[in-house]
């Protein structure tokens, strides 16, 4: 049986030797070691060459190891399975064969997060998508505590919140430092996402941690957020009626966030919608004191 499948590895690996791609390389190289190896592999070392097949996409060569005995169920030092590694890779083809040959679809890892998180964190929503439409539960929460629709906001991946909301994902659930989804949507100034949410039930004015409102992460969005993204979802927050000038636990509001974030244009955008450039906080700072750069001192009024 082994010779049947090691001529079959010869084959599959000239076929995987002559194409241009890198993932083909890696395959044809893994399918020779297979075949010159074999005889002298014991299972550990079997299970590992397919998480090396999981990793690079190499079905033929999977296919040949799991009738050779190699289970897809076998776990790595984080306990990751097969399906994992094949979900985080964003191995389209690796997820159908593993699951065809009974992968645990809810199998979770040390951490906590399932094939499906992973996919999620590693920005495959078409991974993802193909999970949920096979059964993963969208609900299940991976690292942090997080679950896969927070993993979403986080990357800013439409498609894949879209996927999940679809497939019943909750919304308002949060993660161990007590952020839901749309608190990671609105920092990242993901619009889309952000009107996902909205929609699905989640009121506006909400309070977060130190009672931060959608609005108030929105105007201090992360740098690496693009600025035209974090200008766009203020204004469609505020042209849903979002609370001006709501403050957190800090007494700060959206305006002097955006101030202190050097965010100019959301400054701008907040002053047409009535924000009160006046108020101060708790420690008796206005927008103009925390504001970082000429470009928004100049837009509160002091240039």
């Amino acid at each position: 049986m082994r010779h049947v499948l090691a001529a079959g590895l010869l084959v599959a690996g000239a076929a995987l030797g002559g194409a241009a791609r890198a993932e083909d390389a890696v395959c044809a190289d893994l399918a020779r070691r297979w075949q010159a190896s074999q005889a002298d592999l014991a299972p550990p070392q079997v299970n590992a060459l397919l998480f090396n097949a999981s990793d690079n996409g190499c079905p033929a060569v999977a296919t040949a190891l799991l009738a050779a005995g190699a289970s897809p169920e076998a776990k790595d030092r984080f306990a990751n399975t097969t399906l994992g590694h094949a979900a985080r890779a964003g191995q389209m083809a690796m997820l159908a064969l593993l699951l065809d040959h009974g992968a645990e679809i809810g199998h979770r890892n040390l951490a906590g997060s399932t094939a499906l998180f992973l996919a999620v964190e590693r920005n495959h929503a078409d991974a993802a998508v193909f999970l949920l439409d096979h059964g993963a539960d969208p609900n299940v929460p991976g690292r942090s505590g997080a679950t896969p629709l927070a993993a979403a906001a986080f990357n800013a991946n439409d498609a894949a919140a879209a996927a999940l909301l679809a497939h019943g994902a909750d919304p308002r659930v949060a993660d161990s430092t007590g952020k839901p989804p749309i608190v990671y949507a609105a920092a990242r100034a993901a619009a889309p996402i952000v009107d996902r949410l909205l929609a699905a039930g989640i009121a506006i004015d909400a309070r977060y941690q130190n009672d931060l409102t959608v609005l108030m992460w929105a105007a201090g969005h992360a740098d690496d957020a693009g600025a035209a993204d974090g200008v766009a979802l203020v204004s469609d927050l505020l042209a849903r009626g979002a609370a001006v000038d709501a403050a957190d636990n800090r007494g700060r509001t959206a305006l002097m966030i955006a101030a202190e974030r050097g965010h100019a244009a959301i400054a701008r955008l907040l002053l047409a919608h009535g924000a009160d450039a006046g108020r101060r906080d708790h420690d008796g700072k206005s927008a103009l004191d925390l504001a970082a750069g000429a470009e928004v001192r100049a837009v509160l009024g002091s240039g």
